[in-house]
């Protein structure tokens, strides 16, 4: 095969490899977001009626971050199984596991009808989505990371988060002509439960699409050798564990969304707090910021290839943090359309230099033989301490609180402050070579080198068998 023929095939399998990760990140994503969506809209009324509405809210909304619990768990199984078996096998598990769960809670009953054990079940069906979900962003990241030519892994590995929020705006649009059509009596006993029942159609279209997908050349040539480790978190803890607490730590920036949908729609749309947001409008806010985030995605995952990973990944945790007071000022003073717009710079636009790049960053930060396992690990266990993060809210700033922008806008810079210093503390990665990841004495290709690299738009990293 000639020199350009071999550019094409990888270019290609780059291509396949990016795409699988989209669709599979987006059916998969719209399984989880779905759950948020009904935690925040029905669920506290149908799962944990109570005379005090807070009460009913914070449990609901505990549910929610239930499924973060079972997060590091299903990051330690499941990286486990993507290091030792594939990441292609480690995908189609996932997607398994995450939509089966999720059908079973569209045919849930309802406290009305079996008492406790209604939400007994609910968490522990959550409990299963959050298993399989730990492993989906490491898995795909990693696959597409892999497969991707020096100089545009950060264009491509985006994809995969380019995907999440695609899968978030079809969990957010799937509710609206319900929210909007059906009368609120019929909503809220079977109009939610339609969205779930879904998840079978979610399941099949998965499963075709990533029974395709080729395993990567890094995991395979370690395969071969026989390299593969026993254990790979052990190693990842023994040789990373900085890196891990890292990424734990950079991923607390999952408060904006938390903010910006879980949060935010309790405020907006539950009767306790007085704001009352109409159901179907307040459900725009989600699917235009992600919309706008679609978009903006892969320019920022383009941008982070050119100046690195660091710069963007700061800027926007920082500034997506300080909009945060405006958007819950909006909120506060009933004004629907400056919430809006204020949503979809803050979550839309700013937020992407963290949401574009950590896609690359991450898995870069870890050598191949246990990559998967470290990065499941440390984000899993990030997201697990944020998603925590609407019951604390709710807590601190209950119906009939004072200054409620003010006390929750200050908790989300806070948390931003934190992932900004963990990223300023990691080393750039953009311009290493494949092989070199995870080690810290790593030279990078000089400047020069890596600019033609980068203008070629073919596999300039020839050395593909990982660290």
């Amino acid at each position: 095969m000639s020199e350009s023929s071999s550019r094409a095939t990888n270019l290609h399998q780059s291509r396949r490899a990016a795409a699988s990760g989209w669709i599979g990140s987006a059916l998969e994503y719209y399984d989880f977001f779905i759950y948020a969506t009904a935690a925040s809209l029905v669920f506290p009324q149908i799962f944990f009626p109570s005379q005090n509405p807070t009460v009913a809210i914070i449990a609901s909304l505990a549910t929610y971050g239930v499924g973060y619990v079972a997060r590091p768990i299903g990051a330690l199984c499941l990286g486990h199984w993507g290091d030792t078996h594939g990441r292609r096998n480690v995908l189609l598990l996932c997607m398994f596991l995450m939509g089966g769960s999720t059908m079973a809670v569209g045919i849930l009953p309802t406290y009305q009808q079996v008492g406790i054990w209604a939400p007994i079940l609910l968490v522990a069906l959550r409990l299963i989505q959050g298993f399989a979900v730990a492993g989906e962003i490491s898995g795909a990241s990693s696959m597409i990371l892999e497969h991707a030519p020096l100089g545009r892994r950060g264009y491509y590995a985006s994809f995969s988060l380019q995907g999440v929020q695609a899968g978030q705006i079809l969990a957010a649009a799937v509710f609206l002509p319900l929210a909007a059509y059906l009368p609120s009596e019929a909503f809220n006993s079977w109009g939610w439960r339609i969205p779930f029942i879904l998840s079978f159609f979610v399941i099949i279209a998965a499963y075709i699409i990533r029974r395709e997908v080729n395993e990567t050349p890094a995991f395979e040539r370690e395969e071969r050798a026989g390299e593969l480790p026993q254990t790979p978190i052990v190693e990842a803890f023994r040789q990373s564990w900085a890196d891990i607490l890292r990424v734990a730590c950079m991923s607390l920036m999952n408060v904006i969304p938390v903010v910006a949908t879980i949060f935010g729609a309790a405020y907006a749309v539950q009767p306790a707090y007085g704001v009352g947001f109409a159901k179907e409008i307040y459900l725009w806010i989600p699917v235009a910021g992600n919309i706008i985030a679609v978009v903006i995605i892969p320019f920022v995952g383009t941008l982070s290839d050119k100046i690195g990973r660091r710069p963007p990944i700061i800027a926007g945790s920082l500034a997506a943090a300080l909009l945060s007071f405006f958007y819950l000022y909006a909120v506060s003073i009933h004004d629907v359309w400056m919430a809006v717009v204020v949503s979809l710079f803050m979550w839309g636009v700013l937020y992407q230099g963290y949401n574009a790049v950590f896609p690359a960053f991450y898995p870069e930060l870890f050598r191949t033989r246990y990559r998967v396992s470290a990065m499941a690990i440390g984000q899993n266990i990030g997201t697990a301490l944020s998603a925590f993060l609407p019951a604390l809210f709710a807590a601190v700033a209950p119906p009939g609180s004072s200054n409620i922008p003010l006390t929750i806008g200050g908790i989300t810079l806070g948390v931003a402050a934190i992932a900004s210093i963990a990223a300023f503390s990691a080393r750039e990665t953009y311009s290493l070579n494949l092989n070199d990841l995870g080690n810290p004495d790593a030279v990078p290709v000089p400047k020069d080198e890596y600019t033609r690299i980068r203008a070629l738009g073919t596999i300039g990293d020839t050395r593909l068998a990982g660290g």
